[in-house]
Protein backbone atom coordinates (compact mmCIF):
# COMPACT_ATOMS: atom_id res chain seq x y z
CA UNK A 1 0.00 0.00 0.00
CA UNK A 2 1.49 3.41 -0.96
CA UNK A 3 2.37 5.88 1.78
CA UNK A 4 -0.05 8.79 1.25
CA UNK A 5 2.28 11.23 3.01
CA UNK A 6 5.06 10.27 0.59
CA UNK A 7 2.68 10.68 -2.37
CA UNK A 8 1.79 14.13 -1.02
CA UNK A 9 5.49 14.89 -0.61
CA UNK A 10 6.10 14.24 -4.30
CA UNK A 11 3.46 16.84 -5.21
CA UNK A 12 5.10 19.32 -2.87
CA UNK A 13 8.52 18.40 -4.31
CA UNK A 14 7.28 19.10 -7.85
CA UNK A 15 6.04 22.57 -6.82
CA UNK A 16 9.36 23.26 -5.08
CA UNK A 17 11.23 22.33 -8.27
CA UNK A 18 9.00 24.65 -10.32
CA UNK A 19 9.69 27.54 -7.93
CA UNK A 20 13.43 26.74 -7.88
CA UNK A 21 13.85 26.98 -11.67
CA UNK A 22 11.98 30.30 -11.50
CA UNK A 23 14.48 31.77 -9.03
CA UNK A 24 12.71 30.97 -5.74
CA UNK A 25 14.51 28.52 -3.46
CA UNK A 26 12.25 28.97 -0.42
CA UNK A 27 9.93 26.04 -1.19
CA UNK A 28 12.88 23.70 -1.60
CA UNK A 29 14.42 25.14 1.55
CA UNK A 30 11.39 23.98 3.53
CA UNK A 31 12.02 20.40 2.31
CA UNK A 32 15.65 20.11 3.36
CA UNK A 33 17.10 19.59 6.83
CA UNK A 34 19.18 22.43 8.24
CA UNK A 35 21.30 20.39 10.61
CA UNK A 36 22.80 16.93 10.48
CA UNK A 37 23.73 15.08 7.35
CA UNK A 38 22.64 15.82 3.81
CA UNK A 39 24.47 15.71 0.49
CA UNK A 40 24.17 16.92 -3.08
CA UNK A 41 26.00 15.79 -6.20
CA UNK A 42 25.33 18.74 -8.51
CA UNK A 43 24.99 18.57 -12.29
CA UNK A 44 28.35 20.39 -12.56
CA UNK A 45 30.12 17.56 -10.74
CA UNK A 46 30.51 19.21 -7.35
CA UNK A 47 29.61 17.49 -4.08
CA UNK A 48 28.20 19.47 -1.16
CA UNK A 49 28.10 17.77 2.24
CA UNK A 50 26.30 18.75 5.45
CA UNK A 51 22.71 19.89 5.83
CA UNK A 52 23.54 23.55 6.45
CA UNK A 53 25.86 23.67 3.44
CA UNK A 54 23.38 21.92 1.15
CA UNK A 55 20.49 24.18 2.24
CA UNK A 56 22.59 27.33 1.70
CA UNK A 57 23.78 26.11 -1.69
CA UNK A 58 20.24 25.39 -2.91
CA UNK A 59 19.18 28.95 -1.99
CA UNK A 60 22.26 30.35 -3.74
CA UNK A 61 21.72 28.24 -6.87
CA UNK A 62 18.07 29.26 -7.21
CA UNK A 63 19.10 32.91 -7.64
CA UNK A 64 20.80 32.00 -10.93
CA UNK A 65 17.45 31.28 -12.61
CA UNK A 66 15.06 33.78 -14.20
CA UNK A 67 11.37 33.85 -13.32
CA UNK A 68 10.20 32.14 -16.53
CA UNK A 69 11.63 28.67 -15.83
CA UNK A 70 9.53 25.53 -16.12
CA UNK A 71 10.19 21.95 -15.05
CA UNK A 72 8.62 18.55 -14.52
CA UNK A 73 9.70 15.14 -13.30
CA UNK A 74 9.63 11.97 -15.37
CA UNK A 75 9.60 9.38 -12.60
CA UNK A 76 10.94 5.92 -13.43
CA UNK A 77 10.40 4.58 -9.94
CA UNK A 78 9.64 5.83 -6.47
CA UNK A 79 8.86 4.34 -3.12
CA UNK A 80 9.24 4.42 0.60
CA UNK A 81 9.70 1.97 3.41
CA UNK A 82 9.41 3.17 6.96
CA UNK A 83 11.41 6.35 7.31
CA UNK A 84 13.22 6.32 3.94
CA UNK A 85 11.84 7.24 0.53
CA UNK A 86 13.25 7.87 -2.92
CA UNK A 87 12.49 8.68 -6.52
CA UNK A 88 14.63 8.29 -9.59
CA UNK A 89 14.13 9.40 -13.16
CA UNK A 90 14.55 12.63 -15.08
CA UNK A 91 13.95 16.29 -14.41
CA UNK A 92 13.21 18.19 -17.60
CA UNK A 93 13.58 21.96 -17.35
CA UNK A 94 13.50 24.95 -19.66
CA UNK A 95 15.36 27.77 -17.96
CA UNK A 96 17.30 30.97 -18.44
CA UNK A 97 20.43 31.02 -16.31
CA UNK A 98 22.44 34.10 -15.42
CA UNK A 99 23.04 36.43 -18.36
CA UNK A 100 21.88 33.96 -21.00
CA UNK A 101 19.55 35.75 -23.43
CA UNK A 102 17.55 32.64 -24.33
CA UNK A 103 16.19 29.70 -22.39
CA UNK A 104 17.79 26.28 -22.65
CA UNK A 105 16.13 22.93 -22.17
CA UNK A 106 17.92 20.29 -20.17
CA UNK A 107 17.09 16.77 -19.09
CA UNK A 108 18.85 15.75 -15.89
CA UNK A 109 19.10 12.23 -14.52
CA UNK A 110 18.03 12.50 -10.89
CA UNK A 111 17.95 10.38 -7.76
CA UNK A 112 16.59 11.91 -4.56
CA UNK A 113 16.47 10.29 -1.13
CA UNK A 114 14.18 11.45 1.66
CA UNK A 115 14.15 10.62 5.37
CA UNK A 116 11.40 11.22 7.88
CA UNK A 117 12.80 13.60 10.47
CA UNK A 118 10.50 14.36 13.39
CA UNK A 119 7.60 12.97 11.34
CA UNK A 120 8.26 15.11 8.25
CA UNK A 121 9.84 13.99 4.97
CA UNK A 122 13.12 15.83 4.29
CA UNK A 123 15.34 15.69 1.20
CA UNK A 124 18.67 14.32 2.46
CA UNK A 125 20.40 13.52 -0.84
CA UNK A 126 20.13 14.63 -4.46
CA UNK A 127 22.21 13.38 -7.34
CA UNK A 128 21.64 15.15 -10.66
CA UNK A 129 23.72 14.91 -13.81
CA UNK A 130 23.44 15.33 -17.56
CA UNK A 131 23.26 11.99 -19.37
CA UNK A 132 25.96 11.39 -21.94
CA UNK A 133 23.61 9.63 -24.36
Amino acid sequence: MPDSTFENLMSVRQRAAEAFVSGDGTKLDSLVPHDGMASWHSPRGETVIGAENVAARYIEEATNFHSDGTTHFEIIQQGCDGGLGFWTGFQVATVRIGDAPHPVTMRLRVTEIFRKIDGTWKLIHRHADLPTN
